[in-house]
């Protein structure tokens, strides 16, 4: 491996190098009775856990790890509050006017939910709700992300259209054909803020364990038992929140999403010079490739930008300088400072890139919403799930549930969007060479 490359190993990241108020938590040492039992201490189990403890619920936290030790701690720390395929028309055509708005609703204030709960609970994340940006590649990726912002503004967002020469003075990027901007995303350090809420959960009486695998999951008349490696929760409701890294835990859950592998890279700090032509505003960028470009910079003036690619044998070592090289070229940086850090980590994807609830038996549920939108959609999801532990009916809620669909020809199909890659790779040249 190049030695500029500082690799954060297989349970941690640049969030976890950097991040402070880590607090080490027993492990699971006893049998306990809960209201609530949660799986997984990531943004999603832990917004669960918050809302359904600052509700009067007793709420159980069982973590195989650290918290945010899964896809939380191993995102870019982008705050995004829509969807990553779907436009708000296309979704109230999928569900229906109803389902459809309400689902909206909820993604539409997803990144004024984190903000607002940083602030409210003064966690310490280098947050900075400075927005969130998607410059266009190519003409006709410039009206679809018109038609997009249009969308999103009548529904009351701060969604801007953004010109061609307003996305190169917003990004400090030549190249673009123009883009948009939602004003209520913005930037984290996404472990400093799986750590507050992890505080203020436990401040509203909800109790975490860390280190505490859960072995089995089974039904005793109307409570369920989750069994850990060295103790016990009985509780009347159980949400699965562990995204990509736990649908071994029951039948048929791993094959209703795609497990898709997303490598990321911190530079060393950029010259002040060169910092202040790119991203003067703090913003992140995401574009409108297929084979998706994105970069922020941290606290520290690293360049962060990740993505998928071609795996294989030795993908740790390759991939990172292949990402590294793709951003030079991207920003026209000739002297971009070497790899810091990198790291990896695995995000579930559904068929069609929406929040799912999936139902696991009475009292039994799993929240899938990342599909690269993670921060703002789990936390989201997160009160969601707390308000159907507090009681509301399923049908109420703003996410789709419905029972396990597992996906056709899982196993082959698992690996589509790695395979598909390089086919992604050439349209998008295609696309810049066609205008």
């Amino acid at each position: 491996m190049n030695a500029s490359i500082r690799p954060t190993g297989q349970n941690l990241s640049l969030w976890h190098a950097v991040g402070r108020n880590r607090k080490a938590r027993p492990s699971l040492q006893e049998n306990l009775d809960a209201d609530l039992a949660v799986i997984g201490g990531g943004f999603s189990g832990l917004s669960t856990a918050l809302h359904a403890a600052e509700k009067g619920l007793s709420v159980v936290i069982l973590e195989a790890e650290i918290i945010a030790w899964g896809a939380t701690g191993r995102n870019a720390g982008f705050v995004v509050p829509n969807f990553a395929k779907m436009d708000p028309d296309n979704i109230v055509a999928h569900l229906g006017p109803e389902h459809g708005e309400r689902l909206i609703r909820m993604a539409a204030g997803s990144g004024d939910l984190v903000f607002d709960l940083i602030r409210h609970h003064g966690i310490e994340c280098a947050a900075a709700q400075s927005g969130w940006i998607q410059p266009a590649h190519s003409a006709a990726a410039f009206e679809k992300v018109k038609s997009r912002a249009g969308q999103w503004a009548r529904r009351g967002r701060p969604a801007v259209v953004l010109s061609r020469e307003e996305i190169r003075d917003a990004t400090g990027v030549d190249g673009y054909f123009g883009g948009w901007t939602d004003k209520s995303g913005g930037v984290i350090n996404p472990v400093e803020y799986a750590r507050g809420l992890a505080a203020a959960a436990e401040k509203a009486g909800a109790a975490i364990f860390e280190r505490s695998a859960v072995q089995s999951i089974s039904r005793n008349s109307d409570r369920w038992n989750i069994r850990a490696t060295q103790g016990t929760v009985r509780a009347a409701k159980v949400v699965l929140a562990t995204n990509a890294y736990g649908g071994w835990l029951t039948p048929g859950l791993a094959q209703t999403y795609f497990p898709l592998k997303v490598f990321q890279i911190a530079t060393e700090p950029l010259p002040a010079a060169v910092r202040n032509r790119l991203l003067p505003d703090g913003q992140c960028v995401s574009d409108t490739r297929r084979n998706l470009f994105t970069f922020r910079f941290d606290a520290d003036n690293r360049l962060i930008t990740g993505g998928m690619h071609i795996v294989g044998p030795g993908a740790e070592e390759r991939v990172p300088q292949a990402i590294h090289r793709r951003l030079a070229r991207h920003l026209d940086l000739k002297d971009l400072p070497p790899i810091e850090y990198s790291w990896s980590g695995i995000a579930a994807v559904e068929p069609d890139f929406l929040a799912h609830l999936v139902d696991l038996g009475p009292g039994m549920i799993a929240g899938f919403a990342c599909n690269g939108r993670g921060i703002a959609m789990t936390t989201a999801m997160g009160r969601v799930l707390a308000d159907w532990a507090a009681g509301v009916d399923p049908k109420d809620l703003p996410i789709p549930f419905a029972p396990p669909a597992p996906i056709p020809f899982h196993t082959l199909m698992r690996h589509a969007p790695n395979a598909l890659l390089p086919w992604s790779m050439l349209r998008d040249r295609l696309d810049a060479r066609s205008l």
